[in-house]
């Protein structure tokens, strides 16, 4: 990939001088949802259940949450405001008249969509700090997580978004994939506990289990060789889908 950083941070500074504007709109809604859940889950349903993991219930919800919250903040990026850009505003066809080249451009949306997943995914862990649900010390580690997981969703996303016909479509990406994702993924039950042969491989297939489980080692303070293989699933992913996108992207603005 040929890419020049200064270009790659222009295209980083646009979106964050428009988000400047609308930053109140925007981060609402997405930071609270993972807020409403800790709240309405763990309190209430945590009332009923003594444990999990070895933890109280709210705490075992800590880990995952924080991964949802800064999947969100990449998702929403890298899919809706992409795609508007790409198709509708035309913005990347203006941009590479200038010395900006798709390169640039690709590298300049991933980065804003990691500083995305930062913002709500940091946000969040500062309010589970502020409720006293960080365990020790080991659990600050869960903070080199969230641009890992912002990383694999905005390659996953914008390699999506690069191959979308109509933005319509993406309601089929939120409902059918990360939807599922957030469910199935570690977040509200321990799934090594309730999936048992073949089940328990397919979901090692799941992108969002991976941030999971790196963060909850993090909180337990219990980093261990599969650790290893968490990593490598969401560096390998996120390189190999960025690959693709780069293809994609300097075929789409070439054309």
């Amino acid at each position: 990939m040929s890419v020049s950083l200064p270009h790659a941070v222009s295209v980083w500074r646009r979106n964050a001088s428009l988000y400047r504007r609308t930053w109140k709109v925007n981060l609402l809604p997405n930071f609270f949802e993972p807020v409403f859940y800790l709240t309405a889950i763990g309190i209430g349903v945590g009332a009923y259940i003594t444990e999990m993991g070895g933890v109280t219930y709210v705490e075992f919800l800590v880990p995952g949450l924080i991964c949802v919250s800064a999947m969100h903040g990449a998702s929403f990026e890298v899919t809706y405001n992409v795609y508007v850009r790409l198709v509708y505003e035309k913005t990347y066809s203006g941009m590479v008249t200038t010395p900006v080249t798709p390169d640039d451009i690709l590298v300049g949306e991933v980065l804003w969509a990691l500083t995305r997943s930062c913002i709500y995914g940091g946000g969040f862990f500062i309010v589970a700090a502020l409720f006293g649900l960080m365990p020790g010390l080991s659990a600050l580690l869960a903070i080199f997580v969230i641009p890992l997981t912002g990383l694999m969703f905005a390659a996953i996303g914008i390699a999506v978004t690069l191959r979308m016909p109509t933005i319509e479509l993406f309601s089929f990406y939120f409902t059918l994939f990360l939807t599922p994702l957030f469910l199935f993924s570690d977040v509200f039950f321990p799934i090594s506990e309730r999936l048992s042969g073949v089940w328990l491989q397919v979901a090692e297939i799941l992108p969002l289990l991976h941030p999971v489980r790196l963060a909850r080692s993090a909180f337990s303070g219990e980093v261990g060789w599969l650790a290893l293989w968490d990593a490598g699933y969401i560096v390998v992913l996120s390189a190999g889908l960025l690959s693709w996108a780069k293809l994609t992207m300097r075929k789409r603005l070439s054309s």
